[in-house]
């Protein structure tokens, strides 16, 4: 079975550690863009994490409706039953669920995944991130105390964000003091206090090194890598703990360089989020078939067109490449490439 069980999604954490690479998140909204993450994982040999958003589970349900946990869920089971045709590990997660979405999108996941286990199943998602980055600092560690039993008791994991990431995120944004864009020691500090180095329940942290969501050139944001592994090294002194304790995960890392990336990844990210670069993949491929075959996919002055190249699956398979390409190029970048356990 290709989506990972507890045992196996926390042994693909801790090889990543172990082996200084981290696994591409791919964020999708249809199966098609399920189906070209799980191309390009196959054909990168790497095992990765499928996630959705607020508004990608909406999407999933149908765009005429607001059924974000029913879309949350139907895109977990499309996965978990194709992915069983790929000779990879993928983990499903739900992404960036801010306090007024809790109701609506993560707690009833959440609860759908409480039900299956208790029926001796496997839980509907891997993990679940409470985005408590938009309240205060406390209020963001209460709720993920409140979160993290009810993960470890499922066998799945927690992640949160410490700090905030700029920019927009499906319909989020924030706004504020440059300040806020990187995560002090302090702030992981409470939040360790709290929900404890793995034994109260594993969890994931995104903290903030100068992150913004969405489309930017290269120079435009000052990413710190650097602060990754000073916070590491903060909280490993004041815990006792071996070096790198903290599980990261880095957000909002379109245009970063591969050296950023790759001093990310040596200082503890496991997980990166991969949304943009991979939205844009997708649709640059269908943007250049239409002009290609413009007189075939239409039917241009009373003619009959191409039935072959309007299909929606002949220029659906270009895109699914493409993408699929895009998260090929992520791999190598993460040095998940070829670590697939299978």
């Amino acid at each position: 079975m290709a989506v990972a069980t507890a045992d196996q999604y926390a042994d693909m954490i801790d090889r990543a550690k172990a082996g200084s690479f981290a696994y591409p998140a791919i964020n999708v909204s249809s199966s098609q863009t399920i189906n070209s993450v799980l191309q390009g994982l196959t054909e990168a040999g790497s095992d990765g994490i499928l996630q959705v958003t607020t508004g990608g589970a909406d999407y999933f349900a149908g765009q005429t409706v607001k059924a974000r946990a029913t879309g949350a869920i139907a895109m977990a089971r499309y996965v978990r039953e194709v992915a069983k045709n790929y000779p990879i590990t993928v983990a499903v997660h739900t992404d960036h669920c801010p306090k007024d979405a809790l109701d609506s999108f993560l707690l009833p996941v959440l609860e759908a995944s409480e039900e299956e286990v208790r029926a001796g199943r496997e839980p509907i998602f891997q993990s679940h991130m409470w985005d408590g980055s938009a309240v205060p600092l406390d209020e963001n560690i209460q709720i993920a105390s409140e979160l993290l039993p009810r993960l470890k008791n499922i066998g799945g994991l927690l992640e949160i964000e410490i700090g905030v990431v700029g920019g927009e995120e499906d319909g989020v944004q924030h706004e504020g003091s440059n300040d806020a864009l990187y995560t002090t020691v302090g702030d992981v500090t409470k939040a360790v206090e709290a929900l404890g180095l793995g034994e109260k329940g594993r969890y994931l942290s995104a903290l903030t090194f100068g992150n913004v969501h969405g489309v930017y050139k290269p120079g435009n944001v000052k990413l710190r890598p650097e602060l990754l592994g000073e916070i590491q090294a903060g909280i490993a002194e004041k815990f006792g703990t071996g070096e790198k304790p903290l599980d990261l995960v880095f957000h909002g890392g379109s245009g970063s360089t591969d050296e950023e990336i790759a001093l990310a990844v040596r200082n503890g990210v496991i997980k990166m989020n991969i949304d943009t670069d991979t939205q844009y993949a997708y649709t640059r491929s269908i943007a250049d078939y239409m002009f290609s075959n413009y007189d075939e996919v239409l039917k241009v002055d009373g003619e009959v067109g191409n039935k072959k190249k309007y299909d929606p699956r002949a220029w659906g398979k270009v895109a699914e490449t493409a993408m699929a390409a895009r998260v090929i190029e992520a791999t190598k970048q993460l040095g998940s490439f070829g670590q697939s356990k299978g």
